[in-house]
């Protein structure tokens, strides 16, 4: 985003300062002298403010309000990083900081990088999602939420749903007076049901959100969706069978199972991954690692989308980076660090969880794009197989792409036709293996509800994840039929 003489980092009217007393003058200072002899760095300026409102067994059960802020101050020195944080917002407290970051440079007289370019873009409001609505309204939408879905169905035993919003203000201050800025919003939604029948219980979930305000999720069209899609869930699962084993040919459902490509596939096609030569894809640019048609790319330019950012940490704005183009690897997400040293152009895909984290490469917005199928021409191409819709929890191995992914919603596909729900169904492969068997790619692209968080190195943050309908033949499904 565009710089301006406006001084930005405090949410409240400072007058001449950063916040906390901070001169912008002696920071920029402090900032130049810390950077000498590094090949990148910045000070990242942060505040947050954050709350949660939790609802079980028909009273609201937590209400929490958080604000947090601090800087984290980074010199880069060839594959060396030196890195300091803190939540006092002091020159003292950043020169004390640039001390310990100048360790990296010492005996090392890089040129400093240039800055990220600018962009005026803007993907999502400054509005504060937390003053978007009172506490009341808060507190009144869950307790709606909760007295819907045991309206709706009289085997309804526990309803828990929750609500969350974070508003984030970030700067970015390079050597030489650059300075970078973005407001960021966040919301999310969630509701979890339990029904019982004949004494057996099952469950069902739903979650949405995206960096706007709350008002699109206290309106009733939306939360009535969320709380009806929770209960099917739960009411499926009443009458699921349990899942068979063995290798059989496999159809994801569009939007949230894209989770699997996240995970399997993209933290492969992360760039620090590919130059230490860990991921299963490094050294395989312009090569063949997919079936024909398949395209995934990572848009962090998406309005609204839970895991979009104008500009990454580092203040270079974020892209639409083709990963895989009709399965041909063509590129690899990369923060600045790691595409300097691989001699490519940074993708805005430098991310942090906080000041107190370094960055790393990380995706924003990851999925796979349409085919020319429709998804009843892919269920009645199977004979018998499993249909995944929904999934819960997964593990994968970078280094050799394997992974393991539990079901909370999968059928048996019998005669090209969806048969009984099943219970405890586990996907199991490798992802590159994965890539070259999808045989069958859906017309009906749909990106996930914006509920994604990904894990990378202790450090969770804010994604977004779709898929078309896939169908990928002989995965390994995992079972509870004896």
């Amino acid at each position: 985003m565009a710089a301006t003489n406006e001084l930005f980092f405090s949410p409240k009217d400072l007058g001449g300062d950063l916040g906390g007393g901070l001169d912008r003058g002696r920071v920029q200072n402090l900032v130049d002298e810390s950077l000498k002899g590094a090949d990148d760095g910045e000070l990242f300026l942060e505040y947050r403010q954050s709350e949660t409102f939790a609802f079980d067994d028909g009273r609201l059960k937590a209400a929490t309000f958080d604000t947090t802020q601090g800087f984290g101050l980074r010199a880069v020195s060839g594959e060396a990083t030196g890195y300091a944080h803190a939540s006092e917002l002091s020159e003292d407290a950043i020169k004390r900081a640039g001390e310990t970051v100048r360790a990296v440079t010492r005996g090392h007289s890089g040129a400093l990088s240039l800055s990220p370019a600018r962009t005026n873009a803007k993907l999502y409001t400054d509005i504060d999602p937390l003053g978007s609505a009172n506490f009341e309204a808060k507190v009144k939408l869950l307790a709606d939420m909760n007295a819907y879905a045991r309206g709706k169905d009289a085997r309804v035993r526990q309803v828990s749903c929750s609500i969350a919003g974070e508003w984030q203000q970030v700067e970015i201050i390079r050597a030489g007076g650059e300075t970078y800025r973005d407001i960021r919003p966040l919301v999310r939604v969630n509701v979890s049901v339990v029904v019982e029948e004949n004494g057996r219980q099952e469950a069902g979930s739903y979650g949405g959100g995206g960096r706007e305000a709350y008002t699109t999720y206290m309106d009733p069209s939306y939360w009535h969706d969320a709380v009806d899609e929770a209960l099917r869930q739960a009411l499926v699962n009443l009458n699921s069978v349990p899942a068979p084993a063995g290798e059989m040919n496999v159809v994801l459902g569009p939007g949230w199972p894209g989770v699997l490509l996240h995970e399997a596939i993209g933290h492969g096609l992360e760039g620090d991954f590919n130059r230490k030569k860990t991921s299963a894809f490094a050294g395989l640019l312009g090569e063949r690692v997919a079936s024909p048609g398949v395209t995934v790319v990572d848009d962090g330019t998406m309005g609204d989308r839970r895991g979009s950012l104008t500009i990454d940490d580092e203040g270079t704005p974020t892209t639409r980076t083709v990963l895989i183009e009709d399965g041909i690897l063509k590129g690899y997400m990369q923060d600045r660090q790691n595409a300097r040293l691989m001699g490519v152009a940074p993708t805005g895909n430098g991310r942090r969880q906080s000041f107190a984290h370094s960055v790393m490469p990380r995706m924003t917005n990851t999925y796979m794009l349409a085919g020319k199928h429709t998804p009843e021409e892919i269920l009645a191409s199977v004979d018998k197989g499993v249909y995944a819709v929904n999934f819960g929890g997964g593990q994968v191995d970078i280094t050799s792409g394997k992974f393991v992914f539990s079901c909370t919603e999968a059928y048996l596909i019998e005669n090209g036709k969806i048969g009984p729900a099943i219970k405890g169904a586990t996907l199991i492969g490798d992802g590159p293996s994965a890539l070259t068997r999808v045989k069958m790619i859906g017309n009906d692209m749909k990106l996930d509800s914006g509920v994604g968080t990904c894990g990378k190195n202790g450090q969770s943050i804010p994604v977004g994840v779709g898929q078309p309908t896939l169908r990928i033949d002989g995965l390994t499904i995992g079972g509870t039929a004896a």
